[in-house]
């Protein structure tokens, strides 16, 4: 054993200790965050707003605090873009995180001197929590990629701008700096489909023994790797052990995962955002994500289905429960408060808290009632697909509300296949089928013949891609929205697929 590995099995011993210590006191953990999240914003601009130094109990601060989204608060942050100091957290941010929003165009998401190295330690330590449970140390002396945005930052009133995953790459740990790939020119390259060329060439010698990146992109350096050298990634990369993921649920990929790898390989999930490092997965051998309290984040949950009611309530966390469909809000030390990141959770469990994701508050099917989420549809395409053996690249959902004459509304799905089914009908009723036992209203709406069952169209190979790059989205953090209640992805992919 290297001495690197023998730090590392000490180390994460130690961290998984101190993990634990805050993970089993989950409510007195976050009540001191949510006094010491006031106490030092209480005298920025929006601190006296509010009037935080009123505010002493959680029902104080939903009274004083309405729910925000980005646009709701932008007026705070153009000020802080803008120049202006001690707006939503003392003095400025160190980085602005540049993010794509669909009703907010180009958002500026601060990043303090207080929240930066929370998103550094959480990466960190669901490593280390792996080599605490697993005993596994080996694979910290190969070689690491993680596939990201580029590392280049522009300055904006003296504020460095640039992508996270990008802003992230300026704080890899010394000792991983010989590990670490791509190289610097390569992971600086913008055209997405060329930096992976890049990869591929750096990496197709090296002894990889951790691979990272959002499933799509990842998928996409495996299949570029396997055409280059004819071998899988598990036969080219003999020591590859970890594959560490984030940003889309794995499950609709597994399938064509393994076969590129060509044996199963150890998965840690990561759920990063631009607004904060919210979950890591700390287990093996359990479902869900742990749920960071101690990481300068207080968390307020709305059940989804009463997010829209104009006073919807807001519980903490010793109020949630298990398998409810959460909006999570969050208050942090990069200056967000009660902010509506967008997406929506369900809790695993609650000893410790561990969350997985399942949807996003806007993207969702209900143009007849039947509020159809992202987990269900996940859900539905992973049963089908192991009933019918299809192996499946990539999809997205939407509803055909004006059908050809005599025929019922549906719901539409453009699938990519890594490889079809004998029978594309047959997997489409599996997939209904799966969708109506988990979704009460969808089924009413089939049995009382509002919708027929769901229809396939087949997107031919690379149309996803194709699209992504049609709309400058392809690679780095960008993701495809698995659902969608209007027809504007679809219509574009019909295109593509009648082309």
């Amino acid at each position: 054993m290297s001495i690197k590995s023998l730090g590392a099995k000490v180390f994460a011993a130690y961290v998984r200790k101190k993990i634990n210590k805050w993970a089993n006191n989950p409510i007195e953990t976050q009540e001191r965050v949510f006094k010491e999240l006031l106490k030092t914003a209480s005298n920025t601009s929006f601190g006296k707003d509010h009037k935080f130094q009123d505010i002493k109990t959680h029902s104080d601060f939903v009274k004083k605090v309405p729910i925000r989204d980005y646009e709701e608060l932008r007026q705070y942050v153009d000020r802080i873009v803008g120049g202006e100091n001690d707006v939503l957290w003392p003095g400025k941010p160190i980085y602005f995180a540049k993010t794509s929003g669909t009703t907010s165009g180009v958002k500026y998401i601060p990043l303090t001197a207080a929240s930066m190295p929370t998103h550094i330690r959480a990466a960190r330590n669901a490593i280390l929590c792996y080599i605490a449970e697993s005993g596994k140390t080996a694979f910290v002396d190969g070689k690491m990629i993680f596939l990201q945005g580029s590392p280049e930052l522009v300055e904006k009133n003296g504020v460095n701008l640039g992508r996270l995953s990008g802003i992230v790459a300026h704080y890899v740990p010394k000792y991983l700096q010989k590990n670490r790939l791509p190289s610097w020119e390569t992971n600086c390259i913008e055209d997405w489909e060329d930096k992976v060329d890049a990869i591929v060439e750096e990496t197709v010698h090296e002894n990889m023994t951790i691979i990272s990146g959002i499933p799509p992109w990842v998928q996409m350096y495996f299949e570029k790797l396997q055409k280059k050298t004819g071998k899988t990634v598990g036969d080219l990369f003999k020591n590859f052990e970890l594959f560490i993921y984030g940003g889309v649920n794995f499950e609709p990929y597994k399938a064509a995962f393994e076969k590129l790898i060509g044996r199963k390989v150890a998965g840690i999930e990561l759920y990063p955002a631009s607004e904060g490092f919210f979950a890591f997965q700390d287990t093996q051998k359990e479902k869900g994500m742990l749920l960071q309290l101690d990481s300068g984040m207080f968390y307020e949950f709305v059940e989804a289905n009463t997010f829209f009611n104009e006073h919807p309530k807001r519980i903490t966390i010793g109020e949630v429960e298990i398998g409810i469909n959460y909006v999570m809000l969050i208050s942090s030390n990069a200056g967000l408060w009660a902010y509506n990141i967008g997406d929506t959770i369900q809790f695993t469990n609650t000893s410790p808290y561990r969350v997985i994701v399942s949807g996003r508050i806007k993207h969702f099917i209900s143009a007849f009632g039947e509020h159809v989420i992202g987990k269900e549809v996940e859900q539905a395409l992973k049963e089908g697909a192991e009933a019918t053996g299809a192996m499946i690249k990539e999809f997205t959902v939407a509803p055909q509300i004006n059908p050809d004459v005599n025929q019922l509304p549906y719901h539409e799905w453009f699938i990519e296949f890594q490889e079809e089914p004998s029978d594309v009908k047959q997997l489409a009723l599996e997939i209904d089928n799966s969708l109506r036992r988990q979704n009460s209203y969808y089924d009413d709406l089939i049995t009382g013949n509002i919708l027929t069952t769901l229809k396939i169209t087949i997107v031919p190979k690379e149309g996803f891609n194709n699209y992504m790059k049609s709309i400058g989205k392809l690679g780095g953090q960008n993701k495809l929205p698995r659902l969608s209640n209007d027809r504007k992805i679809a219509d574009s992919l019909s295109y593509l697929v009648d082309k």
